[in-house]
């Protein structure tokens, strides 16, 4: 029954740690002898949501030094012995009717109960992206370049961002990072386009993602020569987002002629 669960689980109410360490006695009140020894009992219940809120499944899992031993399973509405260690354990709560009942009952009085908070935490959490477009090389046009869209502080992950040349979309030469994880629940993400800069062209880094009513745009026309004060005007690194720091990007070499090089190397 839980093969059909894999890749729903959108959300992990709570992770419930019971931690209890016992202690050998001194070996003046019992047998045992040598150092003391300590055992970790552990349990453990979450909450897996499926198409919205119309499929919850409630799991306790019991581990003893972390090995799950029982486990109870809302879809299968009963105890189950993982280990040979937990089948006296399933075969008693098992037995004790009232009990079982309201552990299959946490799926209302504990998953859809908490869930309004969570889906405040979570779902309905909204980071919007900063956008920087710059390119990699301070050389003149007419020349291979890299123009870096540099998509940073997001939430959620799910986001779009596409590269146009004098208002026609780019697909080719287009190359990304991915998303990036920031630690914070934010990410942050690079997309760049190789292209041969010409005078007069505009390009026009769009993004689209759930926290904007309308997809941003960030616009680069030509290079400008650096302030001497400032050789680096985006930031940091030339605009790459920390915690980044360092990243080799190759691109392949173009058909009939050209070179592949490093972009981005050990900032």
């Amino acid at each position: 029954s839980g093969a059909g669960w894999s890749g729903h689980c959108v959300v992990s109410i709570v992770a419930l740690r019971l931690s209890r360490t016992l202690l050998a006695w001194d070996q003046k009140v019992s047998l045992v002898h040598g150092p003391l020894s300590r055992f970790l009992q552990q349990v453990k219940s979450e909450c897996r949501f499926s198409s919205g809120m119309e499929r919850v499944r409630y799991l306790q899992r019991h581990i003893y030094n972390q090995e799950e031993h029982l486990r109870f399973d809302s879809c299968v509405g009963r105890y189950q012995a993982v280990t040979e260690l937990g089948r006296i354990q399933a075969e008693y709560w098992n037995s004790q009717k009232g009990f079982l009942e309201q552990k299959r009952a946490k799926v209302d009085t504990f998953c859809r109960f908490n869930s309004a908070i969570v889906e405040i935490l979570t779902v309905q959490q909204r980071a919007e992206p900063k956008v920087t477009v710059y390119p990699t090389k301070t050389q003149p046009l007419d020349h291979h370049n890299l123009l870096v869209c540099s998509v940073s502080g997001f939430y959620p992950g799910h986001i779009e961002v596409r590269w146009f040349r004098n208002g026609q979309e780019e697909k080719t030469g287009v190359v990304s990072t991915g998303l990036i994880r920031n630690g914070d629940w934010t990410f942050q993400t690079l997309v760049m386009l190789e292209t041969v800069p010409q005078s007069g062209e505009v390009y026009t880094c769009q993004v689209e993602h759930p926290s904007l009513t309308s997809p941003a745009t960030v616009e680069w026309s030509e290079w400008e020569a650096p302030d001497p004060e400032n050789p680096c005007p985006w930031g940091r690194g030339c605009g790459l987002p920390q915690p980044i720091s360092s990243l080799t990007l190759r691109i392949p070499a173009h058909q009939g002629g050209g070179v592949a090089y490093p972009c981005l190397s050990a900032l």
